[in-house]
């Protein structure tokens, strides 16, 4: 008799787990699986569009090429030949300040220079500053500390400037979050052991550089990886792969229940029993599920945090595209007084995203501390967007069309204590019969970590209801 396995969530982390037991399936394991989703649609915040010969993204537009996952998931799935490289020979990025646009000096590796010439020439940083980078490479190693903040760390190698300039603009970036709250320990690990084995992030940076280009052959790898039809295009792949009939989308989950061994899903006005369970949802929403099963587990779950976000994309003519500088994009630091967190051009950043005469322009708003962005309407966010654009960068040419997206409480927040909280979790998930869990709430936010999760959460319940330890 096939063992049952219920999936908790459709995003990309679930969609991972189903397409890891469905390979286990067809290879004559007795298993199946129910995967449940309350939206409508799946695969999460990998969202799509053509628009007029353009490709937009209303969520991730990429994925770090260094983590190997995701790269890994489209090889298994069959598009391994649609991948395609970020235009690193293009990548410069600017940052807003004073109201002005200036390039990050060559040599920063995330907010850490490496290169003492150009950061000394850059008119980016007050001399103060640049005399701050200059003691740093002599910085002795330190003790380990215990988790502190981002902004903690960065100030007291930098000073409170490249706070300001670098390390929040590029975190509210990527995680959607302050540097004053993200722990460092949980969001920038090397950076923590860089400090405690050489003292100096520089000198840090400079032997991580050396060892893997000793180790590497050939060019470098591109910093950011996607596919030629934008990243929903992993989502049709894993959907065509699993069967239909173990889907279960517009069926939202009202309570998990572990019992006699297993679990009793209930999901509108049906209950189905499972071996194993795996819940992919936030944080939140798993919080909820799984208070029944365990308190404790329900509280910590509970404790993470989540900001949202807002995606706006703008398409323009042949003549705003001429008139934006080269590069990749901008920051914009909290102190210049914006909505807008960052802005890509698109056009630039991959190939195959707009014809020759059209700019494509993806603007960030929200994030933690502007988390009522979300409240206004389309047309105002238009409005705010098109208002900055123009003070930015001067475009003040009417959009030949745009596209918003909001995202609620998608990005997990990794806190202070973060780490230890994950440990919690998992020691409490090890309580309950045939649980794992996978999404970004854990162990990173990126596509590529919420691939791994999926596919390690299979693997735990596979383990726990009695089918070894791997999942290919």
């Amino acid at each position: 008799m096939s063992k049952r396995i219920a999936i908790i969530g459709g995003g990309i982390s679930g969609l991972s787990a189903a397409f890891a037991l469905e390979e286990k399936r067809r290879s004559g394991m007795p298993i199946e699986y129910v995967l449940y989703e309350a939206h409508p649609r799946l695969g999460g915040v990998l969202v799509t569009e053509r628009v007029e010969g353009c490709l937009v993204e209303g969520g991730p537009d990429s994925f770090l090429t260094e983590k190997p996952w995701a790269a890994e998931l489209c090889r298994q799935i069959g598009l391994g030949d649609q991948l395609i490289d970020s235009n690193d020979s293009q990548r410069k990025t600017y940052v807003l300040t004073k109201g002005k646009l200036v390039v990050m000096p060559e040599g920063l590796m995330f907010m850490v220079p490496t290169k003492i010439l150009p950061t000394v020439l850059s008119p980016l940083f007050s001399m103060r500053t640049k005399l701050r980078m200059a003691r740093e490479w002599f910085q002795p190693p330190q003790q380990g500390k215990a988790d502190e903040t981002v902004a903690e760390l960065v100030e007291r190698h930098y000073g409170a400037e490249m706070v300001d300039l670098l390390a929040d603009p590029l975190l509210s970036g990527v995680y959607g979050g302050e540097a004053s709250q993200l722990s460092v320990r949980a969001v920038l690990p090397r950076f923590a052991d860089m400090e405690t084995k050489h003292g100096s992030l520089g000198r840090g940076i400079l032997s991580a550089r050396k060892k893997m280009s000793t180790a590497a052959k050939g060019p470098p790898a591109p910093l950011f990886s996607s596919l030629k039809e934008g990243m929903q295009q992993m989502v049709d792949a894993l959907l065509s792969r699993l069967d239909a009939n173990f889907l279960r989308p517009s069926t939202p989950v009202q309570s998990l229940i572990p019992q006699d061994g297993g679990w009793t899903v209930s999901a509108g006005y049906q209950s189905d029993q499972f071996d194993g369970l795996i819940v992919a949802t936030p944080a939140p929403a798993a919080s909820v599920l799984l208070h029944v099963g365990d308190e404790n587990l329900s509280r910590e779950l509970g404790d993470i945090r989540y900001s949202s976000s807002v995606t706006i994309t703008l398409a323009y003519d042949e003549r705003v595209r001429r008139s934006l500088p080269p590069g990749f994009g901008f920051l914009v630091p909290r102190s210049e007084g914006r909505r807008m967190l960052a802005a890509t051009f698109a056009h630039n950043k991959f190939p195959h995203r707009a014809p020759d005469n059209r700019a494509l322009i993806r603007c960030f708003l929200g994030g933690s501390r502007d988390e009522h962005v979300l409240h206004s309407s389309n047309p105002e966010i238009i409005g705010i967007v098109r208002d900055e654009l123009k003070q930015i960068l001067g475009v003040e040419a009417e959009p030949l069309f745009v596209r918003v997206y909001k995202w609620k409480g998608a990005m997990a927040q990794y806190g202070v204590g973060h780490l230890e909280r994950v440990q919690r979790i998992e020691a409490l998930r090890k309580n309950l019969p045939g649980l794992a869990l996978a999404g970004n709430a854990f162990s990173g936010i990126g596509v590529p970590d919420c691939v791994r999760s999926g596919k390690e959460a299979a693997n735990k319940v596979l383990a726990a209801i009695g089918f070894g330890e791997s999942v290919a």
